[in-house]
């Protein structure tokens, strides 16, 4: 086995280089497509420019971060620089500077690619559904393709230069801390214009979603693309290198095999790219096809490409155990169901959306309770389903030997993450054709062209919050993995320190139960720092509308211009105002709690923060995505219809769940990332210097 670890270093970076090659050839082919309407050229440019400067600034702000937290990295770890060992440190900093930078590349190519698409997918709804669907698609496969590439490229060259894998935890917290604030800021932008536009335009003024005259609807459409874009790809960059980096570190712990478990992650994570590879060049859709449908199918496909693949090389490869394929295929299948689950509670064409917007009829009251009400019981399948698979997957592998319970979870995560190429091309569809929506609008494309795109919109919307629960549930294994990991890496400080070892986390042990209740409340604070960060934003930006409509003569009859910059101004520095204290909170508390309990106070705190993290971001995904879509069916002409008491209580209940689903909700599975891998990073720190460890 030992000669076949170079090979799956050679395939990573082959098969990643065949992921940039087949992204390149769908952004030419995208950018080949037709766009002619000199209206949407115009407000296209608009939210290009939008996007980068809100990029660009965003960036500059997280570049200095980086750089601070670079320097306490190489000061501190893996251990501080006076103690010698300057080199480990270096290669720490570096990996987190790699880990940042390739997170920001992805995110940075997937707008560009978005905003290429938009128009073009508006212009293609001209001819119908199949040439938009396609454009839409292929323009958000490219940021999937170019985000699992990264990750591979990334975990297998720095493990390959260093041979550590405690150093990817580095190159893992780069992604995530990068990834944390890139959410939540995309997440406070996007919802910031989103909420602003509804209020004032469908509530106030009772004119379309997408009306030229509303200046906050430009800012609205950058925000699809910097919160749903490059937000949620940075997410799943994070998710992907994670897992992989959580399972490395415990494959080369385990004795006896590592170097087979080794291989084993990077031969499923190169099998996993490839069949997302083969599931979106098969994507298709009839002509007068059902986009939900197409999109899912292509799912499925990969699924299955991905399962007969492994098997193939599980029964190729000595030295690889088929309990663990059974790990990796549990945590794939149920990453499925947990979609499927997420799909019944938020699609239009689905009792539960069609009975909140019935009971919209009766009020915004109504509107709320019920979806709230679904959205707790929604969380249920996918708790039991992430429950279930660590259950499973701790089953088959615990016969293995000693720690090869832990990393048959990780492998769960691993699978569950292994189609995760076609994941974020599905959620980045989503923003493309709700721009191509209100650009169709805006270029006067006619009812016919907007009533396409709305399809496609409805679709991109329930398959966003599919991707969402897909996500949370990835994440739930990923950081059980990483307290596996955390629990390693404690040991191997305890073991130096000539103190007993961890072997598991007692919650009737005072120091565990006040590191449970703390790690508990962190999600609920940090959701709410956000939120109140969009209902800041919001308000502000309302104001600067209610001035635009007031002062600017000719605007209400569309004579003359709204001044789009000032609403996009506002969102943007907004939103880079209320991103950095919600990330920083989480990172404080949790040092804070390593210090004053040590590593069992930091077991406790990762419980808690995972259990109640998972609850609130199931919850808030899915009541928000249950929540628009039940405005979509009003919409639809269902329910009396737009401009119906049922609408303006839609209206309202999709403005609560606008920050839920697109800037609390997932940015708590980040959220928990950070604070595992912070507890990792540092957990030689606690054990010696903890006040009661």
């Amino acid at each position: 086995m030992e000669n076949q670890l170079p090979l799956f270093y050679g395939l990573s970076f082959l098969t990643a280089a065949l992921a940039f090659a087949f992204a390149a050839y769908l952004y030419l082919w995208v950018k080949k497509q037709p766009t002619q309407n000199e209206r949407i050229i115009e407000v296209s440019a608009l939210i290009k420019a939008g996007a980068n400067t809100f990029m660009r600034r965003e960036y500059r702000i997280l570049a200095t971060f980086a750089g601070v937290a670079a320097v306490i990295i190489f000061v501190l770890l893996p251990s501080p620089v006076w103690s010698g060992n300057i080199l480990d440190n270096v290669s720490m900093a570096l990996a987190y500077l790699a880990g940042t930078a390739l997170s920001a590349v992805a995110g940075k190519i997937g707008v560009l690619v978005a905003t290429l698409s938009n128009g073009r997918a508006a212009e293609g709804a001209q001819k119908g559904i199949k040439p938009a669907f396609l454009i839409g698609f292929r323009g958000g496969a490219v940021m999937g393709l170019l985000v699992v590439g990264c990750s591979l490229f990334g975990v297998a060259a720095v493990l390959m230069i260093v041979g550590d894998s405690s150093i990817l935890l580095g190159f893992s917290f780069g992604a995530s801390s990068l990834a944390l604030f890139a959410k939540a800021g995309g997440g406070i932008f996007t919802k910031t214009a989103d909420v602003s536009a509804d209020l004032t335009g469908k509530v106030e003024l009772g004119i379309p979603e997408d009306d030229p005259r509303n200046p906050a609807v430009i800012a609205d459409n950058v925000g699809d693309n910097v919160g749903d874009v490059a937000g949620m790809g940075a997410d799943l960059f994070d998710s992907n290198v994670a897992a992989m980096a959580s399972a490395l570190v415990i494959a080369q712990s385990l004795s006896g095999g590592a170097l087979a478990n080794v291989s084993m992650v990077f031969c499923y994570a190169i099998l996993g790219l490839l069949a997302s590879v083969i599931g979106i060049a098969t994507a298709r859709i009839g002509k007068n096809g059902n986009p939900t449908h197409a999109l899912n199918s292509s799912t499925y496909v990969t699924t299955a490409v991905f399962l007969v693949l492994t098997a193939l090389a599980t029964l190729a490869f000595d030295g690889f155990s088929w309990r663990i394929w059974g790990a990796s295929a549990t945590g794939l299948l149920v990453g499925v169901i947990i979609g499927i689950t997420t799909d019944y509670f938020t699609d239009d064409t689905r009792p539960i959306v069609q009975r909140v917007a019935h009971a919209s009829g009766s009020g915004p009251a109504f509107t709320v309770l019920s979806g709230v009400a679904y959205g707790f019981i929604s969380a249920l399948p996918a708790m039991v389903g992430i429950a279930v698979s660590a259950l499973v997957a701790y089953q088959l592998c615990d016969p293995l030997g000693e720690g090869y319970a832990i990393f048959g979870i990780a492998m769960a995560a691993v699978g569950m993450l292994s189609i995760v190429g076609m994941i974020i091309s599905n959620d980045a569809y989503g923003p493309i054709v709700d721009n191509a929506r209100g650009l169709a609008e805006m270029g006067g494309l006619g009812e016919e062209t907007i009533r396409t795109a709305d399809e496609l919109d409805s679709a991109g919307n329930t398959v966003k919050a599919v991707t969402k629960g897909f996500s949370i549930g990835a994440a739930g294994l990923t950081v059980i993995s990483l307290l596996g990991a955390f629990m390693s890496e404690a040991n191997t400080a305890l073991a130096e320190a000539g103190k007993e070892l961890i072997t598991g986390f007692d919650i009737m042990s005072p120091t565990v139960f006040f590191g449970v209740l703390i790690g508990a409340a962190i999600p609920a604070v940090f959701s709410a720092m956000l939120i109140l960060g969009v209902d800041r934003n919001a308000q502000r930006m309302v104001a600067e509308i209610h001035r635009q409509f007031n002062t600017i003569v000719g605007l209400r009859e569309g004579k003359t211009k709204p001044e789009y910059d000032k609403c996009i101004d506002i969102a943007t520095t907004g939103a880079l105002r209320e991103l950095i204290p919600a990330g920083l909170m989480t990172i404080i508390a949790t040092v804070i709690v390593g210090f004053i309990g040590g590593p069992m106070a930091i077991g406790g705190f990762l419980l808690g923060n995972i259990v109640s993290g998972l609850l609130l971001a199931l919850f808030m995904s899915n009541s928000g995505g249950l929540w628009d879509n039940s405005k979509k069916y009003i919409e639809a002409g269902n329910e009396g219809g737009k401009g119906s008491e049922a609408h303006k209580s839609a209206v309202i209940g999709d403005t609560v769940g606008d920050p839920f689903k697109d800037t609390a909700g997932p940015s708590i599975n980040t959220q928990i990332t950070v604070v595992s891998l912070v507890s990792s990073l540092l957990s030689s720190v606690f054990v010696a210097f903890s006040l009661f460890g």
